[in-house]
Order: C-alpha cells, then sequence, then structure tokens
C-alpha cells in the first residue's frame, strides 16, 4: 500500500561552480516566491515562460535546469531538444508527464516533492466524511431552492464510529490522526505495515474482511495493482454493514462504480465521497448525480498551501543540485554513460520483472530479499540492477513511484533485508539472476536470465527447473503427476477462448506433484481460474501479470 519516503540527500559531482551562469527555465505556473528562490543567485539566468510567453521548445535548447508541474509534457522530442538540460524538477509526485526513460538514456536527473500534498488530500477525505455525516451539501442546495426542510436533514456523529482505512501511508496515516481527533475509532488494513508502526499511531491492524465488516466509514488509500483494482466491488459491499460510507480519494479505478452505484440505489451504502473516477471526467453520470454522492473532480491536492509547497520545495531541490551536487527525491537513476546504460539495460527489464513476478507469488508481507548474481553477472557493478529487482518487488505493494533510485530507501523505511549473494560459477545457467523473498521462515524464488535477442526468461521457481518467457500473463499451477491434467487445462482454456503461447512443465524431485507455466494471450478471468482450480489433480492455480 501506501508509504510515501523522502530521499535522503546525496552528493554529485554533476555540477558547475555555483557562480557559473546558468540557464533556469521555468514552463508551468508557479508562485512568485517559487520563482525568488532562483533569482536570489545573480549569475542565473531565470526564463518563466508564463510571464514571457515563450515556447518551451525554443527556450530549452540551451536551458540546463526545467521546473515543470503538470501542464507542460517533457517527451523525448523535446529532451532531444535540449542540448545543455541536467536536471527536471516536477513540482508534485506525479510524473506521468515526463518521459523518465528518455531522460535517464540522456542522463538527466528527474526530480519531484513526494508528500506535498499529502495534508491537503487528507482534509479533504475529512471533508468528505464529515459532509456524509452532516448532510451539508443537499441542505445548501434546498436552502437555495427556496426550501427550509429542517427536519430532512438529520446528521450522525463522527464519534465512536469506526472509520477503516485500506492503505496505511503518508496519507492515510494522516487522515486516522484527523478522524482520532473527532473520536472515531481506527482500523487498517495493509499488509506491508507492521503492527509496530500501526500501534503507535494508535491504529487497529485487522484483515481486510474484518475492516468491511466492521467499520461505518471506509476511505481508500491503497495502490493500484492487479489486486486491488475493483477492490470495492459486489462481494465485498455485500460484507460491510448497512448504512456504510465510502471515500475515495486515492486512485479510481479501486472501485467497482457498477456495483457501488447499485449498493448506493439499494440503499446498502449510505454514502460516498469520490474525488477520482476509472474515467475522467467521468463518462456514466449516474454516480455523480446520485443525491448520496458527493463528488469532486480530482481536487483533493489541488490547495494553495500544497502548490505553494510543492514549488518551494523543488526550486530548492533544483538550487541544491545546481550549486552542490545534492539529490533529493530523484526519480530516476542517477547520469551514467550511455555504454553502461546499454550493457545493464536488459539486467534492468530482468530484474524487474523478476521482482514482480516472485511478489505476485504471496499475499503474506515479507522480512528479506535475496538476490543472486551468477556467472558474469556476479563480476558487474550491480547497484542498479539490486535497486530493479526492489522496484518489481515493491511496485506490487506500494502506491508510491519507485524507481531504481529510491528503491533500496522504501525497503529500508519497510524494514526488508536485502541480501546479495555473488558467485562465478554456481548456477548451471551464465549470467542468471535470481530472487527470494523469506516470508515466515519460508522462502519463495524465482530464476531467470537473458535468452537470444534478449528475451528474458524464467529458469526456475522455488528450486524447481522450468523454462518459459518471462513476459505477459503467465497462469502459474502446482498439480498432481498424473496423465491427462495438460490436455484438461488446455480443453478448459480452449473452451474459454483463451489462446496459449507456451506451455511448460517442471517435475518436483521425489514428489508425485508437478508444476506448470502457460504463456496465454490474456488475463485468465477468475470464474475460469476458480474452474481450473476445481480439476481434481490441481492444487494450486494462479496468474502472474508481468508488465
Amino acid at each position: 500500500m501506501s508509504c510515501p519516503y523522502n530521499r535522503g540527500v546525496e552528493k554529485t559531482e554533476n555540477t558547475k561552480n555555483p557562480e557559473s551562469p546558468m540557464k533556469i527555465l521555468i514552463a508551468d505556473s508557479v508562485d512568485e516566491g517559487v520563482v525568488e528562490i532562483l533569482k536570489a543567485n545573480p549569475s542565473w539566468t531565470v526564463v518563466n515562460l508564463p510571464k514571457t510567453k515563450g515556447k518551451v521548445e525554443d527556450e530549452i535548447r540551451d536551458a540546463d535546469a526545467l521546473l515543470v508541474r503538470s501542464a507542460t509534457k517533457v517527451t523525448a522530442e523535446l529532451l532531444d531538444a535540449a542540448k545543455k538540460l541536467r536536471v527536471i524538477g516536477r513540482a508534485g509526485v506525479g510524473v506521468d508527464n515526463v518521459d523518465l526513460d528518455a531522460a535517464t538514456r540522456k542522463g538527466v536527473l528527474v526530480m519531484n516533492t513526494p508528500g506535498g500534498n499529502a495534508i491537503s488530500v487528507a482534509e479533504h477525505t475529512m471533508t468528505m466524511l464529515l459532509a456524509m455525516a452532516h448532510p451539508v451539501t443537499q441542505a445548501d442546495a434546498s436552502m437555495k431552492a427556496g426550501k427550509w426542510e429542517k427536519k430532512k436533514f438529520t446528521g450522525s456523529e463522527l464519534r465512536n464510529k469506526t472509520l477503516g482505512l485500506i492503505g496505511l501511508g503518508t496519507i492515510g496515516t494522516e487522515v486516522a490522526r484527523l478522524a482520532q481527533a473527532h473520536k472515531m475509532r481506527v482500523v487498517a488494513f495493509d499488509p506491508y505495515v507492521s503492527k509496530v508502526l500501526a500501534t503507535e499511531q494508535n491504529i487497529r491492524l485487522v484483515p481486510l474482511e474484518e475492516l468491511f465488516k466492521t467499520s461505518d466509514f471506509i476511505s481508500l488509500h491503497s495502490s493500484l495493482t492487479p489486486e486491488t483494482r475493483h477492490l470495492i466491488n459486489a462481494k465485498n459491499l455485500a460484507l460491510t454493514k448497512k448504512g456504510v460510507r465510502i471515500v475515495n480519494c486515492a486512485r479510481g479505478e479501486l472501485v467497482n462504480e457498477a456495483a457501488l452505484l447499485a449498493a448506493l440505489e439499494s440503499g446498502h451504502v449510505a454514502g460516498a465521497g469520490l474525488d477520482v473516477f476509472e474515467a475522467e471526467p467521468p463518462a456514466d453520470p449516474r454516480l455523480v448525480k446520485h443525491p448520496n454522492v458527493i463528488a469532486t473532480p480530482h481536487i483533493a491536492g489541488s490547495t494553495e498551501e500544497a502548490q505553494k509547497v510543492v514549488g518551494t520545495r523543488i526550486a530548492e531541490q533544483l538550487r541544491d543540485y545546481l550549486t552542490s551536487g545534492a539529490v533529493k527525491n530523484a526519480v530516476n537513476m542517477p547520469s551514467i554513460s550511455p555504454e553502461e546504460f546499454k550493457k545493464l539495460g536488459p539486467y534492468l527489464q530482468l530484474g524487474e520483472k523478476l521482482g514482480g513476478f516472485v511478489a505476485q507469488l504471496t499475499e503474506k508481507p515479507f522480512t528479506e530479499v535475496s538476490i543472486s548474481y551468477d556467472g558474469g553477472l556476479a563480476d558487474m557493478n550491480t547497484h542498479l540492477v539490486k535497486n530493479a529487482v526492489l522496484k518489481g518487488v515493491l511496485g506490487q505493494i506500494l502506491a508510491d513511484q519507485i524507481n531504481l533510485i529510491n528503491a533500496g530507501n522504501f525497503a529500508k523505511a519497510r524494514g526488508i533485508e536485502v541480501v546479495e549473494v555473488r558467485s562465478a560459477r554456481r548456477a548451471k545457467y551464465t549470467n542468471s539472476l535470481g530472487v527470494a523473498l523469506r516470508i515466515d521462515g519460508e522462502t519463495i524464488s524465482v530464476l531467470g536470465m537473458i535468452g537470444p535477442n534478449d528475451a528474458l526468461r524464467i529458469l526456475g521457481v522455488n528450486n524447481i527447473d522450468i523454462d518459459a518467457p518471462l513476459t505477459g500473463f503467465l497462469l502459474l499451477f502446482r498439480n498432481q503427476d498424473v496423465p491427462g491434467v495438460i490436455g484438461r487445462i488446455g480443453t478448459l482454456l480452449g473452451k474459454h477462448a483463451i489462446n496459449i503461447a507456451n506451455f511448460a512443465l517442471g517435475r518436483i524431485q521425489n514428489s508425485d506433484e508437478a508444476i506448470g507455466i502457460v504463456n496465454v494471450d490474456q488475463n485468465v478471468p477468475p470464474e475460469v481460474l476458480g474452474e481450473l482450480r476445481a480439476i481434481q489433480a490441481i492444487r494450486q492455480a494462479r496468474v502472474i501479470e508481468i508488465r
């Protein structure tokens, strides 16, 4: 789930004399105080495009630094035009408007300002809770219509009500603090937060099913993963109390909007506060127009204070980088040569995808990530490969921008130990990479390598040899090693028009069990998985998505 973490300051040699002339390009509107921070160095030229009305395509050619918010799109083409650019500062947390791969290849550092709008989002969430408990918006609309319906709008207190938080990162924790000030009981579901951390905040960690059953209000603060997509669905809504109220200021895709609308229309859900939607603006207006829904157009983080905070922070980060080489909140790798990037590139992909694969083998929290480098890979500088593995692992469970720079810091903040093992001759495959997670004293693992034409391949799962492409959707199953299993699986997938791209098998030594990996062209729906698990010889089946 969510746990934003500000990267500590590092030193880099990619700096000039602080008095040397530099050009700082501000592409989007920022507070005047932000501009003054950069203008404080008299040797710098600061070009504020919203004031000069110039074009970023023209001004970026000789710019040393670029400051953007969300409006300017920093594309590969724009970066190609930048001959001197060394750093991009994003005033905000999201960097969807910056081509990170292109920036990395060009050796341009990208920094953002995580956590700058956490207070604003938490306050917006709390506003939704209060407005649902006290029907302020409905009463206001009634008054503006010339009515006096005093008896119609009876509210309820937040005091002694239970708030269930799904995701307990910075924003979720701040919401808990605000809710506790209103004398609410707070429970949370986040399998990747320790009980010690939650207890320190007077929050009780509970299983997800218990949260649904016991909460009067439910607020979403989770990342979007295949497991959390449509987490609010008909099945889970049926577990909730009649009269539950739901807030989503996190990700629109966490909510099955049709299921929520049906629950609102039946009266089972008493209200919803929504700032984010599956499609923005929403394609179907019925949910937004429901009388028991409070809807806002994705503005939870849009406050004057938040915008000023993120603008000030990024200006200070740009200034510190350009004057002393300090790097804070980097979202891509440091400057490396094209030769190094080309050599490491395939292993970065392999590490990230193996990390994502092994993380999807469990729903339990893990305490250790072990990475093994074999053959020639063991002799390389594998720092970035390690962070690529951590990026793949943590990207499955955290809402934050996990990348090659900050992945190690996120692991440390979560108390996850990272172990690296090197051997030039241990593995039977040269240049192989292994990733293992330690969970409750047990270990789950995956081994992979780079094949011909840089194709990524799985070589083993849990120390069982099996050779399969590491791409797309993979149906992983464990079965009793008896005749007919492969045929039944193929027949079942064919019945549901699911095309098989590759079928690989591996046998467990000294056992009557085998495992298989089926590469399929599309996801396997839950109902089809259910049919697979119903086959007598199948003992386990799950889908792994490699993105």
